[in-house]
């Protein structure tokens, strides 16, 4: 059995553990005011009984009962079946360590947008500083801003188009390059190489790293691709073409052309077309629809979000010296 089964083995049964104490405190309908009491004596009782286990603080039996709560109250059932509301937990959170769970407890208050960052946690396998991170950058939102640009449905087989689909994302997050001024395409993708671990998180899953600025020969010409992986899932290289500004349609022709070389030269028998990524700073889906409409080679444009603008940085900073203060605004 291989550590990884073992940890969400123990990661399901804690929080298992957690749920079902949550849940009977919140059947005795116990508040903070009238039950300080009660749950004060159940966590000396809870330590006596389990001496080695810890967590059973005061504060940490109120948070079991708020996450019971939080996830219940938001789950939706038809009415014809049986099943009773308090027997679910969502499927990522079971697995996701209660430090986690804790943490998105603390900072996301819509129900949806806490699974979305449980399911990305334990798929992308983020520690608890880099959940704070992607929550800090409100990833959730903006993942879902933007449609996804890209001609796959024309130029992969039938059987691959909705892999690459979920691969591509609409925007990837690059806030942890720690980028506060304008840089040149060349400085991004050395940010990027020197965290390429964060960056191969922040793609997704079944990435690998093959190189950056990889030579390609066509003749006596020399091409060099920005960066180069292989995805596992999809077993297909990888192409991204890194662009500091807004998107241009000449972009895809340059695209094209690599990929072109790419699956001349570098691609073995059994794998899949390559496929190219121009990753920018802005996009018109239409325009890069336009762009692609006649392109043979599968490619996807997708915007980065390298820099906080000042107004969100202005909220965030607000949020963690006020939050009180600030939670009342937001709604």
């Amino acid at each position: 059995m291989t550590r990884f089964v073992i940890a969400n083995r123990l990661n399901t049964s804690v929080t298992q553990l957690y749920w079902n104490i949550g849940k009977r405190l919140s059947s005795e309908k116990l508040e903070k005011g009238y039950g300080g009491k009660v749950v004060e004596q159940l966590s000396v009782d809870l330590k006596s009984e389990f001496p080695d286990a810890g967590g059973f603080s005061p504060r940490s039996l109120w948070d079991m009962k708020r996450f019971y709560e939080f996830y219940v109250e938001g789950e939706i059932l038809p009415q014809a079946v049986a099943v009773s509301r308090s027997q679910i937990l969502p499927q990522f959170v079971t697995v996701l360590p209660w430090g986690h769970n804790r943490l998105i407890l603390s900072k996301i208050k819509d129900r949806q947008e806490a699974l979305y960052y449980a399911e990305a946690s334990v798929k992308m396998g983020w520690t608890r500083d880099l959940l704070l991170n992607f929550i800090k950058a409100d990833a959730y939102h903006n993942s879902r801003e933007l449609p996804k640009s890209h001609n796959f449905e024309t130029t992969l087989p039938e059987y691959l188009q909705g892999q690459a689909d979920e691969m591509l994302k609409s925007t990837y997050n690059l806030g942890f390059l720690g980028i506060t001024h304008q840089i040149k395409e060349r400085e991004l993708e050395r940010r990027i190489i020197d965290k390429i671990k964060l960056f191969l998180l922040e793609l997704g899953e079944g990435f690998s790293f093959i190189g950056n600025q990889h030579r390609l020969t066509l003749g006596k010409r020399e091409y060099f691709v920005d960066l180069l992986f292989f995805n596992r899932k999809i077993k297909s290289l990888i192409a991204i073409d890194l662009k500091i500004g807004a998107f241009e349609p000449e972009f895809v022709g340059k695209m094209n052309h690599y990929l072109g070389l790419l699956d001349d030269n570098l691609k073995m028998p059994d794998e899949n077309p390559s496929i190219g990524i121009i990753l920018c700073a802005e996009k018109d889906h239409i325009e890069v629809e336009i762009a692609l409409r006649d392109l043979h080679k599968p490619i996807g444009v997708s915007e980065y979000q390298a820099i906080f603008p000042e107004k969100e940085i202005k909220r965030m900073i607000g949020r963690e010296l006020n939050p009180k203060q600030a939670s009342i605004k937001e709604r």
